[in-house]
């Protein structure tokens, strides 16, 4: 038994905070919650009345060996983007260029206090191997592009081979987009995912362009598509970006298995636009916050997400009372890791996996946080930089700039190779 000691907890469960013990078990798992310095075992973290626990945050859509990408084709339209700077390096990628990218944006989540991400790419063996190492929890899908059953048999090959593993892994299968993949081919990749009961990871309606192609190309509604090629019925369904999904038919995706994830850095970006995350939340449909890729955000800092899209969205509508920082912080804890296919994750309460961040209240920033503001203050006066310590299954892997399973600075040194190495023309 290890404890976290006299800390204020929150999650998005509670309607205030409150100080307390957080016992874990064994397993990794949430024993009890107790007054303050109630709680028998090990002390993992002493937060002596001046730290706040909460549940870890789930970065619900990123690439993360783009790390190695991070800064090519700046402030280009997305599809210049991809097709001038984005395609032609990764093209050159190798394994050892996505551990290395992998194993760098690791360091960047954990130190902002992120203990689940989902990630679609290639390689992606290194980059569950890299995950596992870390002690990372992760929902893995190797990117689709085409109809090509050589890469469908790879993703295929990592569900069977990582999905479940050490519960801290799942699996979907990867089609990129509508715009990537053939519909024919995209009903096969969806049959495959019902067959083996894993869930798909799509890129979904991310610019107005594709919008439009629904009624020029497609010659159907966007979710009369979804539903023809079969992507409704999988485990979990995760349709990353949904910036310009119709309002209208936002009640058709209210399922326990769809998703939406908002990535609102991201799309800013590269011009893309505003998510329709009022009616989401409206409509009762599970919504997750993600960064994208470190080439087109360029941080993979779930914080910046959320003061993000708490203001873009006030802004926007000239309302501060819409998309609350406590919808977001529900949005980057609890619905994420429902999204991505983990339950009892995203709480802190007994019998949950005990994936927490350590905040640093003893700030001059936080002067004035109490039991009922803490919400609004982690969201729109807190920072990255203010983690203290991440925490996943009862284990600590990061505390106060010290990486506890990843060597960072060897991590850096080979990163700075492989950047170089790619970046030659």
């Amino acid at each position: 038994m290890s404890v976290i000691r006299n800390v204020l907890i929150w999650d998005s469960g509670r309607t205030a905070a409150e100080y307390g013990d957080i016992a874990i078990d064994g397993a990794g798992n949430i024993s009890a919650v107790t007054p303050p310095n109630e709680a028998a075992g090990e002390t993992l973290f002493d937060g002596r009345g001046r730290a706040l626990a909460m549940p870890g945050l789930v970065n619900a859509h990123t690439h993360v060996s783009m790390t190695l990408l991070r800064g090519l084709g700046e402030e280009l339209p997305l599809m210049d983007w991809l097709r001038q700077r984005i395609f032609p390096v990764e093209d050159r990628l190798t394994a050892a260029h996505i551990r290395s990218g992998a194993e760098l944006a690791l360091l960047e989540m954990l130190s902002g206090g992120v203990t689940c991400f989902a990630d679609m790419y290639f390689f992606m063996t290194e980059v569950a191997e890299a995950t596992l190492r870390s002690g990372m929890r992760a929902a893995l899908c190797r990117g689709l592009t085409g109809d090509d059953q050589s890469k469908l048999d790879e993703n295929i090959a990592l569900a069977d081979e990582y999905d479940g593993r050490e519960g801290r892994i799942a699996v979907q299968l990867g089609p990129h987009a509508p715009y990537t993949v053939p519909r024919d081919a995209l009903k096969r990749i969806a049959a495959a995912a019902r067959e083996r009961n894993i869930g798909i990871h799509f890129h979904w309606l991310e610019t107005k362009g594709e919008l439009e192609s629904f009624e020029s190309e497609h010659k159907t509604a966007p979710v009369d598509y979804l539903e023809d090629a079969g992507l409704l019925d999988v485990r979990e369904l995760i349709l990353a970006h949904s910036v310009w999904f119709p309002t209208e038919e936002l009640s058709r995706v209210k399922r326990d298995n769809v998703t939406l994830v908002h990535c609102p850095k991201s799309n800013l970006k590269l011009g893309s636009g505003y998510a329709p995350v009022k009616e989401m939340l409206d409509a009762g449909v599970n919504a997750a916050l993600g960064t994208d890729g470190a080439a087109s955000n360029n941080r993979l800092d779930m914080w910046d997400e959320m003061r993000t899209c708490a203001l873009m969205h006030k802004g926007y509508r000239g309302d501060p009372t819409v998309v609350s920082a406590r919808d977001v912080l529900r949005m980057a804890t609890a619905d994420g890791a429902r999204g991505l296919g983990f339950r009892n994750v995203g709480l802190i309460r007994e019998n949950y996996a005990a994936d927490i961040a350590i905040v640093d209240i003893d700030r001059p920033q936080y002067v004035g946080l109490d039991e009922a503001n803490a919400p609004e203050f982690i969201v729109y006066a807190g920072s990255s930089r203010d983690v203290a310590a991440t925490i996943v299954s009862g284990r600590l892997l990061y505390k106060e700039g010290r990486f506890l399973t990843l060597d960072a600075e060897e991590i850096m040194r080979t990163a700075s190779r492989h950047r170089e190495e790619i970046t030659k023309c």
